[in-house]
């Protein structure tokens, strides 16, 4: 992109598309209200842990933010890894967390995050801060953008992609962002919803974190 035109053109479009963000995260946290009570309250019967899961996410410019996510696993499931590497025989995610992450209900909390401007609905996905230090100077681009609820690596592979294949994607949103790449985004979303593409019940980082070691 050179010259003023473009980017006056895209930094509108940036505008327009964070104060829908706003407008729509209001809506939406209102209509959705009646879900949270009942899913609130099948987390804690199962296993009497907290609602909620809260996790430090490198935002815009990599400015640390806190994303909201229902809890579908076990408490202190960390605990229960071996290194990075899930064990099969262990069963981290609860019989209500599975039931969420089918659903990708487990989601729904952002909207929390999109209403304080931390998030918008579509863009890259919020990283692992973990991940930062590994990043390359070209990757880090990927937080030019707000992350999203949604974003172009969700809906062509989702958690079935390589990292490195999910901040390609990253970056191509970024690069040729418009109002109507987020629209046609938000279609392909409910289409990867409704078919139940792509989800991991726990993490992988054995197959997918590709990115580079630390040194």
């Amino acid at each position: 992109m050179t010259g003023g035109g473009p980017v006056s053109h895209r930094k509108l479009q940036i505008s327009i598309k964070y104060f829908l963000d706003r407008v729509f995260g209001v809506l939406l946290s209102l209509a959705f209200a009646m879900f949270f009570l009942p899913i609130s309250l099948a987390i804690k019967i199962e296993d009497g842990g907290p609602v909620f899961f809260r996790q430090k996410r490198p935002g815009l410019h990599g400015r640390p933010f806190y994303i909201w996510k229902f809890r579908t696993m076990v408490p202190n499931a960390d605990a229960l890894l071996e290194g990075q590497r899930v064990n099969p025989d262990i069963n981290r995610v609860t019989k209500t967390g599975k039931v969420l992450r089918y659903m990708s209900l487990d989601e729904l909390p952002q909207i929390i995050n999109i209403v304080s401007g931390e998030m918008s609905f579509i863009g890259p996905r919020p990283a692992l801060w973990e991940h930062m230090s590994r990043y390359t100077e070209e990757q880090k681009k990927r937080f030019l953008m707000k992350p999203g609820i949604t974003g172009l690596a969700q809906v062509n592979g989702r958690n079935l992609l390589k990292w490195s294949k999910r901040i390609e994607y990253d970056l191509q949103y970024i690069e040729h962002y418009s109002l109507w790449l987020d629209l046609n985004i938000l279609f392909r979303t409910i289409k990867v919803v409704l078919l139940r593409e792509g989800i991991v019940l726990d993490r992988n980082p054995e197959q997918v974190d590709d990115l580079r070691k630390q040194e």
